[in-house]
């Protein structure tokens, strides 16, 4: 699942500080490029390729480049360069993506020297990873995003290039070692927004022991970059979902014992 055999460095296509829309307090997110899913309203679909690739830059108007290699200490350079901000907002660091578990080797080495620097560690995931990667990455997460995008593998694998199967596996093991996470449900339309989805999730849930979920409007936040690399966007003509139009997809999930917040933008 992952592409690197060497944790001297990582490739990272963004470092953004100051934070407040990735977890509690001001953090920093640190953005893993590469991706092994395909989901086809990807909002960052510059970070799906394990590899450095050019990307059109309005402001500059020329193509500029897009990732970079770096090592642990070049990363927590910029880390610490707001630490009083960490400690007095409860906040830290986020890793996200692309898939953090791609590079699931460095994520671990950088997540250590961040812990030994006494500040927290939390991460967007999709679970997708084997199972012996994903127990040693989650040891080192203070809390963790993680998404269940369907509860079927074959409709999974039509709309993210994948299978559910390693990631309902490891969702259950987070759970069983009562890994502190919210679980994420995108709602999609075509996708997963039918309402007999709903249904299924809270099956799903109520087997799993899972009673509190997000729910994450369909948006068309990264339509631009998928025009600035040049690639065509499956679902440029889907119209946008509100907060309101989940709220029958939050009615059924409470049937089973579930509470699902709608996460607006």
């Amino acid at each position: 699942m992952s592409n690197l055999t060497t944790t001297d460095k990582g490739l990272i296509f963004n470092i953004q500080k100051f934070s407040l829309n990735d977890g509690p307090g001001i953090r920093t997110v640190v953005f893993f490029k590469g991706c092994p899913l395909r989901c086809k309203w990807c909002a960052n679909p510059e970070s799906q390729s394990g590899r450095p690739e050019t990307m059109y830059d309005e402001q500059k108007q020329t193509p500029t480049m897009i990732g970079e290699y770096k090592t642990v200490a070049e990363i927590m350079q910029v880390i610490l360069q707001d630490r009083d901000f960490y400690a007095e907002s409860g906040g830290g660091v986020t890793f996200s993506g692309g898939e953090v578990l791609f590079q699931a080797p460095f994520a671990i080495e950088l997540a250590q020297a961040i812990h030994a620097a006494g500040i927290s560690v939390m991460c967007e995931t999709t679970g997708y990873a084997a199972p012996a990667v994903f127990q040693q990455f989650m040891q080192q997460m203070d809390f963790m995003y993680y998404d269940c995008k369907h509860w079927d593998s074959q409709q999974h694998r039509q709309g993210a290039g994948g299978g559910n199967e390693l990631i309902l596996q490891n969702l259950q093991t987070a759970i069983d070692a009562q890994q502190a996470l919210t679980v994420r449900i995108p709602i999609i339309p075509g996708f997963n927004y039918d309402l007999s989805n709903a249904h299924h999730f809270g099956e799903l849930f109520q087997k799993m022991g899972i009673t509190n979920i997000e729910l994450l409007p369909f948006h068309q936040f990264g339509l631009k970059k998928y025009r600035d690399l040049g690639r065509d966007y499956a679902l440029a003509d889907v119209k946008q979902l509100q907060s309101d139009d989940l709220l029958n997809y939050q009615a059924i999930l409470s049937e089973y014992g579930v509470i699902a917040k709608i996460n607006g933008w």
